[in-house]
């Protein structure tokens, strides 16, 4: 379902002279529906370029990163957001919203884009909060005056709102108290039971043992340094 063959990635830092830094290089890995791999590796190896290149967020060099038949690489922008609206979630550390809109709203906002009716997009938005106990007074506020906790989770609602095929995860469990760490893992274990294919970060080495498959080590992608 999610499939990097041969990527590599560069960035050109034109505040120095237009210098060009390989951070990626021939990348081959995957994950297949049902699946969760976790990217590991030292800070700085590269686990987070390779998510947001997964997501479209970075362009590469070269390879090919398809997301069921749609290679991300050659697709047009309109195929990118189609793919991100209908195929491919991302749980990313931090909740970027537009000020003022109502948590359930924000929450419910993947169901209304595929054309789920607002109140089943609702039910399933007010099923998640409850489940990662954020209080019903708190729905109808903006979440971008709510605590960083409470931000995560309802991050973490938004994104398994809506059962995408394929699902990539930064930290979806840092700091998070124990109940709702488990609840967390549950949905990863749901999503991995109905045949999502699923990338991801994890430091909580407990989590990672606990729904991740396999491992991948970024650091074997390093550039090689010519002796």
């Amino acid at each position: 379902m999610i499939c990097l063959q041969n990527v590599s990635k560069t960035f050109i830092l034109h505040n120095q002279g237009g210098a060009v830094i390989e951070v990626i290089s021939d990348a081959s890995f995957g994950a297949a529906p049902g699946e969760c791999v976790a990217l590991t590796g030292a800070s700085g190896a590269g686990k987070s370029t390779l998510m947001r290149m997964i997501y479209g967020n970075y362009l590469t060099q070269s390879g090919a990163i398809r997301i069921g038949e749609v290679d991300l690489v050659q697709a047009e922008p309109r195929e990118v957001i189609a793919l991100r609206r209908e195929v491919l979630g991302y749980v990313s550390q931090f909740l970027r919203v537009v000020p003022r809109v109502p948590t359930l709203d924000v929450v419910s906002e993947p169901l209304r884009a595929i054309g789920t009716s607002a109140d089943e997009a609702a039910a399933r938005a007010k099923a998640l909060l409850t489940q990662l106990n954020i209080p019903q007074r708190l729905w109808s506020l903006s979440p971008t005056t709510f605590s960083g906790g409470e931000q995560q989770r309802v991050n973490i609602a938004r994104g398994f709102a809506h059962s995408y095929p394929a699902m990539l995860l930064d930290e979806p469990t840092a700091s998070l108290d124990g109940a709702n760490r488990e609840v967390v893992l549950a949905l990863i274990e749901e999503a991995k039971a109905r045949g999502a294919a699923i990338i991801g970060i994890f430091h909580d080495e407990a989590a990672r043992a606990r729904v991740c498959d396999r491992e991948i080590d970024v650091s074997r992608f390093a550039p090689k340094v010519a002796a």
